[in-house]
């Protein structure tokens, strides 16, 4: 069955639809429904009939079940912060907002585990978590935004990957409306539930084209009782990389972040930023912000401060500064958040998101930058990311006096040039910000056919009637 398209919902379905959340919360006017329709970087508008925003469960599942009845397609959406266009309605689909699902259920201490709703915003998880002296380590620029079931969706990733792995690793248990409006209730603490499959694995990163997330058991820790942060100028990524490895040999894995940054994205920071100092006191071709953090009374600054001497013997750093207060920490980190923001102002900008093995980063940058000054000379690589995790943000800015228009028409030109490079090193072309419709075509290109086909064999077993976020992914 093909989904009707939502933009010629018959008003007694409309009226349908509003009876289950109210009129307060079946939003069609124009004014009320913009926030929802417009990603954060304006590379996509949608539109909608109406924006349903469900207060409960059983409301949501009662949508869905409407919706796959009549064949009417729905986008799931949480805070709206997603970069690839999976949270929008490009093709007059109904937007089911999920931010009123903004519970913190329980927190469970012994277990180590927190139960939120899908709607619950990411630093409010943090906040609760740090209330009960623990920690939800899952941490990104939007996380002020963004919510927990947008970051399951998309599986995000984020600063602390390196040590507590990304959404995945993060969950535990998940409770989802499935296309025909049944709940999957699989709200589990288990650490071993060995029963069958691991259910909850299909809807983590599926961008809500398999089911709704509308809650999830998430795993904490123990509050860090150290944290020491340093901002380091090293002479290469070859070197960052060496860095990395002498650290987590000499602090027992207290490395929880490890933030490799090109010199020209400090720059534009500097330019662009609003409060921001640079690091050091000279420039350094690139530079890695890197934090340990233990949960246990530790002198980790001493460790810190003796591997970094030891560094800088071996000639892997340049110079160094460790913070030495809350504020000075914040300022180190602040400058790494404002880095996507501040590209902005230099015109046009070709993004990636892509991973490749953490051994391969270098290679990865030096062949990337060939190709690209090939491809486009006067090209600005402003490459950034999570090194530990093999993450790099490539993103590309225009050559300076360019016209910005002419230069994003070769998006997918560039795209192509260093995706090449990213399958040469075993990469992906997503690493943490998902498919949804700027990636879709990509996807069947660089996917494993096999893989890919079992893709749609999932979506077609599990949303026959391709009502859930239609277009997006597969």
């Amino acid at each position: 069955m093909n989904p009707q398209s939502a933009v010629g919902l018959a008003p007694e379905l409309i009226a349908r639809f509003t009876a289950i959340v109210g009129d307060k919360y079946a939003i069609s006017d124009p004014a009320g429904q913009k926030p929802y329709l417009i990603e954060g970087r304006g590379l996509y508008h949608g539109n909608t009939p109406m924006v349903l925003r469900p207060g409960s469960v059983e409301e949501v599942a009662a949508i869905v079940k409407l919706a796959n009845e009549t064949a009417t397609p729905i986008v799931p959406q949480g805070g709206n912060t997603g970069l690839v266009g999976g949270q929008i309605s490009h093709n007059g689909e109904v937007v089911l907002s999920l931010r009123r699902l903004d519970r913190i259920r329980e927190i469970d201490v012994l277990s180590n585990t927190m139960t939120c709703e899908a709607g619950v915003v990411l630093a409010k998880a943090q906040e609760a978590a740090a209330g009960v002296d623990r920690l939800f380590p899952l941490s990104l620029g939007a996380e002020g935004s963004c919510t927990i079931g947008g970051n399951l969706s998309t599986n995000a990733g984020g600063t602390s990957a390196l040590a507590y792995g990304v959404a995945r690793d993060l969950t535990v248990g998940l409770e989802v409306v499935l296309a025909d409006g049944r709940v999957l209730r699989a709200l589990n603490k288990l650490k071993k539930d060995n029963t069958g499959y691991d259910l909850k694995n299909l809807f983590i990163g599926a961008e809500g084209t398999l089911g709704v997330i509308t809650a999830a058991v998430l795993k904490l820790f123990p509050a860090p009782k150290t944290v020491e942060t340093a901002f380091v100028g090293v002479p290469s990524p070859q070197a960052a990389l060496k860095l990395l490895n002498l650290v987590q040999e000499r602090t027992n894995r207290a490395a929880t972040s490890c933030e490799l940054i090109c010199r020209l994205a400090i720059e534009f920071a500097l330019r662009h930023g609003h409060g921001v100092r640079d690091p050091l006191d000279q420039s350094h071709p690139w530079y890695v912000l890197l934090q340990l953090a233990s949960a246990a009374p530790q002198d980790l600054r001493t460790t810190l401060e003796e591997t970094l001497e030891t560094a800088m013997e071996r000639g892997l750093v340049n110079d160094a500064a460790v913070a030495d207060s809350l504020e000075h920490r914040c300022a180190f980190w602040h400058l790494r958040e404002i880095l996507p923001e501040c590209q902005k102002p230099e015109g046009g900008s070709i993004k990636h998101d892509i991973s490749v093995p953490v051994a391969a980063v270098p290679d990865f940058l030096q062949e990337a930058g060939e190709v690209v000054a090939a491809l486009i000379p006067g090209s600005r690589p402003v490459p950034f990311g999570h090194l530990g995790d093999g993450n790099v943000h490539y993103n590309i800015s225009q050559p300076l006096g360019a016209n910005a228009a002419a230069f994003l028409d070769r998006w997918d030109e560039m795209n192509d040039a260093v995706h090449r490079v990213v399958a040469k090193f075993g990469g992906s072309i997503s690493a943490e910000h998902g498919i949804g419709v700027m990636k879709r075509k990509l996807l069947q290109q660089v996917k494993d056919p096999v893989a890919l086909d079992l893709m749609r064999i999932l979506k077609r077993t599990l949303d026959p009637n391709d009502i859930l976020n239609p277009g997006k992914v597969v």
